[in-house]
């Protein structure tokens, strides 16, 4: 699917040469520890190498000159993915030889060039009013999540299970370590994010591997850098309490359940818990919806999902306040029966079918490989989507039984309306 070149220690060039796409996709990946302040910092740090640099210093000045390149996009973000933060240039170019003006892949790998290598400094630092305005606008994102009840319940009960852990880490950070950053802390990070993090470089069109890294080495210089020491693996401590119930003025109740298993991403029997996911909540056929939301009607919505970096299951559902007791109660009947194995060839069958589609799905464009691929190079040398389909079509309802079996209910969180409102 790709070919890797390593271009210097640390860094990694992975090019996949297909007819597919009239367009050349780009990923560079910046990889680095995750921490509360780091990802507070490079978040910042995300938002300010986007929209302003020393050529192009307002947000206008570079969307006119995308705009000339046949609209090429480019846009910068910042994920985690287990114990590491990621900050991520992803551009998308059209492929010159469709066109009748040449040039356009090398003036595209300049302005990345640009955008990485040449911030808009002022006196050796970030220029104070895009720095301060970038905080303020992560600030909002941040804030934002409280607005969203869903994500807010998710992530209050992710700080209440596993404080501290990277599964309750905000990829943007906090409000307060994000207002606390200076603009010094944030050149020594961009200084870091180019000199030390690992780096994954992804291209993706009718191009040579040898010519992209070519360019590559060309434009960008990387220089050697160490690799990231292994963090410990993901201890899943126990809560310090099985239940958490919080109240906002709000009307809809919000359940959310934190189930631990030892299987994670790296685990051989990681396809068969992705069925297993699939079969108790994943899908409009699981147990979940059929019985708790279309049977018994108390559910707004229901599903679970499966966090497979950590080893933790999740199921949310939105509930009047009034039910959490047996909802609670009918979810955990459901999870007991794929643990007996009572599941149907029908549930098998649609869940391996409608993995294998979402896979082929995200396959038909160039950021889902990337992406896929992204993730599935750390669990396969040389990975091959079919061999993790292949996994699938032979796994049995016996295996899922008993995958089944290391799943345990460690928390159940509800946030519902007004404590006032609830005694009523």
């Amino acid at each position: 699917m790709f070919q890797t070149m390593n271009i210097a220690k640390g860094v990694n060039v992975h090019v996949n040469e297909t007819t597919q796409f009239k367009t050349i996709n780009f990923s560079i990946r910046f990889k680095d520890k995750l921490t509360k302040e780091k990802a507070s910092a490079r978040s910042i740090l995300a938002n300010v190498l986007q929209h302003s640099n020393e050529v192009y210093p307002s947000h206008t000045a570079l969307r006119m000159v995308l705009d000339d390149l046949y609209g090429t996009s480019l846009y910068m973000d910042a994920s985690k993915r287990g114990n590491e933060h990621i900050i991520t240039l992803n551009v998308e170019t059209v492929n010159d030889q469709y066109l009748s003006d040449s040039g356009v892949l090398e003036k595209v790998m300049n302005l990345m060039y640009i955008v990485l290598f040449k911030p808009n400094f002022e006196d050796g630092k970030f220029k104070e009013t895009i720095f301060n305005r970038e905080k303020e606008a992560i600030k909002q994102r941040i804030e934002s999540i409280f607005d969203e009840k869903t994500r807010y319940a998710q992530q209050r009960m992710l700080e209440h299970a596993l404080p501290n852990h990277p599964a309750s880490i905000n990829p943007n950070g906090t409000i307060d370590l994000v207002e606390a950053v200076t603009n010094a802390q944030l050149v020594e990070e961009y200084r870091a994010m180019l000199n030390e993090n690992e780096i994954e470089i992804y291209a993706v069109g009718d191009i040579q591997p040898e010519m992209i890294a070519s360019y590559i080495r060309d434009f960008f210089h990387f220089s050697d850098r160490e690799k990231l020491v292994e963090a410990p693996p993901l201890e899943l401590k126990k809560p310090a309490e099985s239940r958490v119930v919080e109240f906002e003025d709000m009307k809809q109740g919000k359940l959310h359940m934190a189930f631990y298993t030892p299987i994670t991403f790296l685990d051989e029997k990681f396809p068969t818990m992705q069925l297993m996911n699939g079969v108790f909540g994943g899908y409009a056929h699981s147990k979940l919806f059929v019985n708790i939301r279309e049977k018994e009607s108390m559910a707004y919505y229901v599903s679970s999902s499966y966090a497979s970096q950590f080893g933790l299951m999740f199921v949310l559902a939105g509930i009047d306040a009034n039910l959490e007791e047996k909802a609670v109660k009918l979810i955990l009947e459901q999870l007991e029966e794929v643990k007996q194995g009572n599941i149907s060839d029908t549930e098998i069958d649609q869940t391996k079918a409608l993995l294998t589609n979402q896979l082929k799905e995200a396959l038909d464009s160039a950021r889902g490989q990337i992406d896929i691929y992204d993730q599935y190079m750390d669990l396969y040398e040389s990975f091959d989507p079919e061999d993790l389909i292949a996994k699938w079509k032979t796994v049995t309802k016996e295996e899922i039984a008993a995958i089944a079996q290391t799943v345990s209910l460690e928390m159940t969180y509800f946030l519902s309306g007004k404590e006032e409102d609830s005694n009523e």
